[in-house]
């Protein structure tokens, strides 16, 4: 049951955020060197297989399903992401594993033991699989087997037609930017040791600062390290350019008024089957006098090929690439801030429309420009209505027809019992 639970978590916010799952795949292919060699379209291949691939074990452990074939491929696949998780540790190519994606952040150490105890738990389950508590027939568990995989496949599916439908990252629905970018009082504030590198007589001497000796030294090399990294507040790279290099970010986040922004990491893989409605967005924004920016990691060459494709007359600004990727899963994508809060997020497949007979209304009185009501606690709701509760049913009704079978063979077997013993002398 713990693997069965750790594997569905894992698989279910690696599907429901594919493309975070296929950047961090891009974090490792560039440690390890061969990123040039894994196009877009294979690492994103290799997310939703992967997410699809843990979840399916998990559930399959959880049901009991082909109890000594899911053992076995638990076990060989923690086999060899331990000792990879072992190499993040020592090495620290990147920060964060990404095993969780963005809902459980944990360090590179603390995977490496997370996946220690995985495995102890795998090996046990792979030793006696037969122990494992079969919840459903042999003869019905195909049903489970193709509902599971539909069912990750399809979450994968809308999660990169659309936006993950759980944003685990600090730029969600109705966050506020500017809270995200502060750091309380009191916080911890980062911690640098500072050593100097001496010599006297041909001989050189490291020295901290309390230990510095006196003037028969002579100075050669000072080396600063970070001792402890303080508080890092959740948004901490996000920052606006303007064209001619003004920072203009805290304008945007101070603005009171409905402010869009257009977000492409790079222009030039931006999807423009949307750009009317883009287009008409920025009309009815410049119509209202609502500031509307596209934020932009793309080069100046990039940005002059894009207007002359589309028309574009709205202004772009520079962004950090990788922060745009963190802002929103589309490219390009759409956000609405309010006071520097994020009212709503929208990618280039499910853009609003502004209908003719919107265009002299203001956004507050359209149902795009409020915050939705679509809060987390329904998503899971229907989450556990479209798939938690028919696989309920399923056992419930799977266990009922085995006791009703047995039942009926019941009196039989008495019947026979009593046979039996009538013919025995």
């Amino acid at each position: 049951m713990l693997l069965g639970a750790v594997f569905i978590l894992s698989g279910f916010v690696k599907a429901v955020d594919p493309h975070g799952t296929q950047y961090k795949i891009e974090d490792y292919a560039v440690a390890l060197g061969f990123a040039d060699a894994l196009p877009a379209v294979l690492t994103i291949t290799l997310a939703v297989a992967l997410s699809a691939v843990e979840f399916c074990l998990g559930v399959f452990l959880v049901f009991a399903i082909r109890r000594r074939l899911t053992s076995r491929l638990v076990l060989l696949m923690l086999a060899a992401l331990t000792p990879l998780t072992l190499w993040l540790a020592l090495a620290n190519p990147v920060s964060d594993c990404g095993c969780f994606g963005d809902a459980i952040i944990l360090t590179n150490w603390q995977t490496f033991w997370k996946n220690v105890v995985l495995l102890a738990a795998a090996a046990i389950v792979a030793w006696r699989p037969g122990l494992m508590v079969r919840f459903l027939s042999k003869s019905n568990q195909w049903i489970v087997i193709n509902y599971t995989a539909l069912f990750i496949l399809a979450v994968a599916g809308w999660s990169l037609y659309d936006l993950p439908q759980f944003d685990f990252r600090p730029y969600h629905v109705g966050a506020s930017i500017p809270e995200g970018m502060a750091v309380p009082e009191g916080a911890p504030q980062p911690e640098y040791e500072t050593t100097f590198i001496l010599e006297k007589d041909g001989r050189q001497q490291e020295f901290t600062l309390e230990e510095y000796p006196d003037s028969t030294w002579t100075f050669v090399d000072s080396r600063t390290t970070l001792v402890s990294e303080g508080y890092v507040p959740p948004i901490h790279d996000f920052s606006i350019q303007a064209h001619d290099g003004t920072d203009i970010t805290a304008d945007v986040l101070a603005d009171t008024t409905y402010t869009f922004l257009l977000v492409s990491p790079q222009l030039s893989d931006a999807d423009d089957s949307s750009l009317d409605v883009i287009n008409e967005l920025y009309e009815y924004a410049r119509h209202h006098g609502y500031p509307f920016y596209c934020l932009t990691a793309s080069p100046e060459r990039a940005i002059e090929s894009w207007c002359d494709r589309t028309g574009a007359e709205y202004p772009f600004c520079h962004t950090d690439e990788t922060t745009l990727k963190t802002v929103i899963r589309s490219n390009p994508g759409l956000l609405l801030l309010k006071g520097g809060t994020v009212i709503g997020k929208w990618s280039h497949n499910g853009l609003p429309v502004i209908a003719d007979d919107q265009w002299q209304q203001p956004l507050q009185s359209m149902e795009a420009g409020r915050l939705p009501d679509d809060s987390a606690p329904a998503k899971v709701l229907r989450l556990i209505l479209w798939f938690a509760l028919p696989l309920l049913l399923l056992t419930i009704a799977d266990r009922l027809w085995a006791w009703s079978r047995w039942l009926r063979r019941k009196p039989k077997k008495t019947q026979q019992s009593k046979d039996s013993n009538n013919n025995n002398p």
